[in-house]
């Protein structure tokens, strides 16, 4: 009789810890779906594209647990295949990102009633491909031919060097560029083309900035760091 209640016992355990995962698990994947929409309508992460999308995902287990006490280890977020365009609205001047990951440590729920969160650290980066900075610059800076972006030596800190090739005005043209970051706004010019320099506006988090910038083989990134960073504000007002 004894050994029937004990496996009786060990049953009842395994069902609630089955069902306390089940649990758990749904409740972390409405959570996700809730804060992926949260930064499309806040920060426009994956907006305005047919191939957008903006994924977040709620690390740690048991989930539940940290939602009781309304602080979460570490939560990523990643978007891709959308736009951005100038502060001037220059015509033609939509930049796609390819990729834009944050990560975000030791989150804190501050506010229900308003969605906001801070978190201790936030990392991550924001990549283009030089597919879509030379279409970008084509279109913005071209008169006459179109202009190829590549890559370049010479990238330091918050500054990144690419290679602008191509006919410009009936020349050909071999010349260094630079894309500067600086807060949340990365800035491009090309000396002896077009003559004027465009900046765009990435919708970071309030305190999270861009910190380095370098060139790859396929694209150019920018490294994101913040401190006591407050998620969930106004797009408008970061």
């Amino acid at each position: 009789m004894r050994r029937r209640w004990v496996r009786v016992l060990a049953i009842v355990v395994v069902v609630l810890a089955v069902l306390f995962t089940v649990a758990d698990r749904v409740a972390v994947h409405f959570a996700e779906g809730e804060a992926a929409q949260l930064a499309q309508e806040k920060y426009g992460y994956g907006a305005g594209s047919t191939d957008g999308y903006t994924h977040v995902s709620i690390h740690g287990f048991p989930f539940l647990t940290q939602a009781t006490g309304r602080e979460l280890d570490h939560v990523t977020i990643s978007a891709g295949n959308f736009s951005l365009n100038t502060t001037s609205n220059a015509q033609g001047d939509y930049l796609d990102v390819r990729k834009l990951a944050l990560d975000l440590h030791d989150v804190t729920v501050t506010s229900l009633s308003s969605r906001t969160a801070q978190a201790n650290l936030v990392t991550g980066e924001v990549s283009f491909s030089y597919e879509a900075l030379s279409g970008v610059i084509t279109r913005l800076m071209g008169k006459g031919g179109a202009l190829t972006v590549g890559p370049a030596a010479g990238s330091h800190g918050q500054e990144a060097r690419v290679r602008v090739s191509g006919t410009w005005d009936g020349r050909k043209v071999d010349t260094d560029g630079s894309l500067l970051a600086q807060g949340d706004e990365i800035s491009v010019a090309v000396p002896g083309i077009g003559g004027h320099s465009y900046v765009w506006r990435v919708s970071l988090p309030q305190n999270a900035g861009f910190t380095a910038a370098r060139s790859t083989p396929s694209g150019v990134d920018f490294e994101i760091t913040g401190h006591q960073v407050v998620l969930g504000s106004s797009m408008y007002t970061r």
